[in-house]
């Protein structure tokens, strides 16, 4: 860390922690992006749209063939570097994040890895792969409640509901922590199918939940705003930017036209990261609000599932939505623009909600 490099009252304000987290995770992002890339080329890692979906997708996405994937390796690497720097990896929520980042960027990593070298078509099995997120979500959620139980046992069980009151879960605390982590890493996933997409998305709910993390991390404003104080939260600020930095210095990169995709590698991670944050910060409920997209995007593919095995009739003309509005002929770059913009009224809406307790 460089905490020796400055003064003590500079690394005593989280906000100068915060912003230089964030600065450095996307000009590490910026250095190490093109070296990956060459080297995912190097080593023909890249994606293949044909799939057995549908043959007017595969046409639709010819031209991102071959296109580099896993890109969600120099994400990890640019947080991980910044939260090395400016983080403090004594305060325990600071090791969980990068426990939970690490372990399913692995996760994301094999199943990426045998897609694209051939070892299996459809990657590692459905079944193994949730068994594997569920595993590591339960663990993470066990080491949360536990430090919550020294720390801050008031919040340690408790499960707040939106607007008043909130239900005390127990030990059942880190199943939801964990049901939180794989349904968010999943649903990221699913969004990842356009170029910016997905990066753009996870970059605005990562701004919302770092002002979040921030709010609930201080006694006046939650006492202004009649929220739960969370002391562990404020730690919690300098993970969320170094993990936005990270993910503009992707976006540089996954811009329209495509260097880079993500990949499992970036989805999963990134996703459980969120979904992480809002456990941590006691507002999973407003993760509904603050990444709607990834809610309206799962919600679409899961729709399209039931709909079909009980109807036997399709409710969209593909899914997940964003490919929907591709076979209507919209342009690939408008549904990413426009799928931003009702990802940044979610997430302002979602910050007026704080309010509304």
């Amino acid at each position: 860390m460089l905490l020796n490099l400055f003064p003590d009252d500079f690394f005593a304000l989280i906000t100068f922690r915060a912003a230089m987290a964030g600065v450095v995770a996307f000009l590490a992002s910026l250095i190490l992006g093109p070296r990956v890339i060459r080297w995912l080329k190097n080593k023909k890692i890249g994606e293949n749209v044909e799939k057995d979906d549908s043959r007017r997708l595969d046409q639709l996405m010819k031209s991102k063939q071959d296109t580099p994937t896993m890109g969600g390796i120099f994400v990890i690497a640019g947080i991980i570097i910044s939260v090395l720097l400016f983080g403090n990896f004594v305060h325990p929520t600071m090791f969980i994040l990068v426990f939970t980042v690490v372990s399913l960027g692995l996760v994301g990593a094999a199943d990426d890895w045998m897609k694209l070298s051939g070892k299996s078509h459809g990657g590692m099995k459905v079944s193994l792969k949730l068994a594997l997120q569920a595993t590591i979500g339960l663990a993470v959620g066990i080491m949360l409640y536990l430090v919550m139980l020294r720390e801050d046992p008031e919040n340690a069980s408790r499960f707040y509901i939106l607007f008043d009151g909130y239900i005390e879960l127990g030990w059942f605390y880190p199943v939801m922590v964990s049901l939180v982590i794989v349904s968010t890493s999943n649903a990221v996933n699913i969004t990842d199918g356009l170029d910016g997409l997905a990066g753009g998305c996870l970059a605005i709910s990562t701004v919302a939940y770092t002002f979040i993390a921030y709010i609930v991390g201080r006694v006046d404003f939650t006492a202004y705003l009649g929220i739960p104080y969370v002391a562990l939260s404020a730690e919690t600020t300098v993970f969320c930017t170094a993990m936005l930095g990270a993910t503009l210095g992707f976006l540089w990169f996954n811009s329209h036209p495509a260097q880079v995709f993500m990949g499992d590698s970036g989805s999963l991670p990134l996703g459980g990261a969120l979904g992480l944050v809002a456990c941590i910060t006691k507002q999973e409920m407003l993760l509904f609000f603050v990444g709607g997209i990834f809610v309206i995007e799962a919600g679409s593919s899961l729709l399209q599932i039931l709909s079909f095995k009980l109807t036997g009739k399709r409710i969209f003309r593909i899914a997940p939505l964003h490919h929907h509005f591709q076979f209507k002929g919209v342009q690939e770059s408008k549904i990413t623009m426009r799928f931003w913009i009702v990802a940044i009224l979610l997430a302002v809406s979602s910050l007026a909600l704080l309010k509304l307790r």
